[in-house]
């Protein structure tokens, strides 16, 4: 499982966000955490459909199975990657 959070370096919700997933990572270990800064990777973010920042995306084998915008939880979080468990 991959979660990769789509971050702008001017946006105060990300650095919030990112706050968030580094505490969901160490409850994931089997998961790859990944970001991404929008501005820095335009071609990445838009083939990825990325709108708005922060935007958490998870992937199962490369599959999006979940995808939010906004700073989330870290239950919320969880509740995300367990849909990409098998």
């Amino acid at each position: 499982m991959e979660l990769v959070l789509y971050t702008s370096a001017f946006c105060a919700p990300c650095v919030r966000a990112r706050s968030v997933l580094g505490n969901a990572e160490t409850l994931l270990p089997q998961a790859r955490f990944r970001e991404v800064d929008v501005p820095s990777n335009l071609g990445e973010s838009e083939s990825s459909g990325i709108v708005s920042t922060p935007t958490l995306v998870v992937l199962r084998e490369g599959t999006e199975v979940f995808r939010a915008s906004g700073v989330p939880s870290v239950q919320q979080v969880l509740a995300a990657a367990a849909l990409a468990l098998d």
